[in-house]
């Protein structure tokens, strides 16, 4: 058996090369393990926000991206054949308009835009966002198996109409709901690796809602986040403080920690395991280093960059955690958008 399937790249092996059968286990163990951890995490994140916060920003977000990086080579098929299109037009998308989100502040200060310019470049931003996902979901229609996807145009439309009216709660509603992409994926990896879990697993996703309503039942009238110094500021400002009015900072807070926290533990510990990605240097199981020397050779540098990337954050976080939290959540939309081409070959 070949470890890909040129025709749909879903057909990968767990990263030991075992059958998916093999992981059975007993999912009821698996479930209360993530019911115990979901529930501790929505805690955490409702008494201490922005402790959590700075400290889970330090310590996972560069590991997460790494280890994000590293599931997504192995998911990529050696042999592109018809779905060049598709992985270039990926590609493309990612690096463009991750080149344009990061020099927006640039553009802004050197040109002294108002805020309706703001608004304008953003929602220009997010137009192009909305064509690059649909033409990916119209490439991966014609792939097999074939999708008939025709209604999500209308849909697009109305997406694009909600980004020119409401650009600034557009963009905090993809802040919000990125790190549930991740259950996502973890679900899909689930139903192919261990599917005796995805019961449970399914059961503890129904509680996360009910986690986050008692978030904001507990923390609706609670008084804003003390403190008026650069960091804190910034952690408020990334939850939507700025734009949600009438909001406590600390409900806010809470909410976006509690499912950034899930998007870490998803990407850290979950995914790694369920798809036995548990020695996430070893690359003898990622197609593309087989297609050749030079392959092989780009994804380990692929992986040195990743890993080089994690230790000078670690180094930045030291040395001016706030600057660097900036530059992070700038570049972060790199892997952000990294996760749509993906994420559609699973659908």
């Amino acid at each position: 058996m070949s470890l890909v399937s040129l025709s749909d790249d879903r057909s990968v092996l767990p990263d030991d090369g075992s059958p998916a059968a093999a992981h059975g286990g007993d999912g009821r163990l698996a479930g209360l393990a993530m019911l115990v951890v979901a529930v501790a995490l929505a805690a955490a994140a409702g008494f201490a926000p922005l402790g959590v916060s700075i400290i889970g920003v330090f310590l996972f977000a560069g590991p997460h991206n790494w280890i994000e990086a590293r599931y997504m080579l192995t998911r990529m098929p050696p042999r592109w054949g018809a779905l060049r299109p598709y992985f270039l037009t990926g590609i493309a998308g990612v690096l463009t308009l991750t080149g344009a989100f990061a020099s927006l502040p640039w553009l802004g200060r050197t040109f002294g835009w108002g805020d309706e310019a703001w608004l304008i470049a953003l929602a220009t931003w997010n137009t192009a966002l909305v064509a690059w996902i649909g033409a990916l979901v119209f490439l991966r229609s014609r792939q097999n198996p074939r999708r008939d996807w025709a209604w999500l145009a209308p849909v697009a439309c109305g997406i694009v109409a909600l980004a020119w009216l409401w650009p600034m709660t557009w963009d905090l509603g993809l802040v919000y709901l990125h790190p549930l992409v991740a259950l996502w994926f973890l679900d899909r990896e689930i139903g192919k690796c261990r599917p005796a879990w995805r019961g449970a697993y399914r059961s503890v996703l129904a509680v996360v809602p009910v986690l986050v309503g008692l978030l904001w039942w507990r923390l609706a009238s609670a008084p804003d986040l003390p403190g008026d110094d650069g960091l804190s500021l910034r952690i408020t400002h990334h939850a939507g403080a700025g734009i949600l009015s009438g909001i406590s900072s600390h409900l806010l807070v809470a909410t976006h920690v509690f499912l950034e926290s899930l998007h870490y533990g998803a990407w850290l510990v979950a995914i790694p395991l369920v798809a036995s990605l548990s020695r996430p240097w070893r690359i003898d199981r990622v197609p593309l280093a087989h297609r050749g020397a030079a392959w092989r050779k780009f994804v380990i540098g692929v992986l040195a960059l990743g890993a080089t990337v994690t230790l000078v954050l670690w180094a930045g976080f030291l040395a001016d955690y706030p600057l660097t939290r900036d530059i992070y959540f700038t570049v972060a939309m790199l892997h952000v958008l990294a996760e749509v081409p993906f994420l559609l070959r699973l659908l």
